[in-house]
């Protein structure tokens, strides 16, 4: 099967950005903003794992590597989930200032 996905990628600043670039290009994927992609990839059973094995396999990934999909799921909803990394605090956290009615009390 071939399906249509969105992948956004962070390889850290020594990262493997030319093979995955190749990866991308072999595709034809299209530039979707900064480090995001739109792609068609066929895989035969199971989209996630044959990814992450494609991506393992073209792509020298280090443990700062992240690498996240958004594909159609089984009922037709879109899902998403990182194939390579996980998800780490964003950088607007604690941007909306919201008001704390924790107290502080010393002894």
């Amino acid at each position: 099967m071939k399906t249509a996905i969105w992948i956004s990628y962070d390889l850290g600043v020594r990262g493997d950005y030319e093979g995955l670039y190749a990866f991308l290009d072999s595709l034809d994927a299209k530039e979707c903003g900064d480090s995001a992609a739109y792609l068609k990839f066929e895989y035969d059973h199971d989209l996630v794992a044959e990814l992450k094995a494609t991506l393992e396999e073209r792509v020298s990934l280090d443990r700062r590597a992240r690498i996240y999909v958004v594909f159609p799921g089984e009922t037709g909803k879109y899902r998403g989930r990182f194939v390579i990394g996980r998800r780490k605090r964003s950088p607007w956290s604690g941007y909306a200032g919201e008001e704390s009615e924790e107290v502080d009390e010393v002894e």
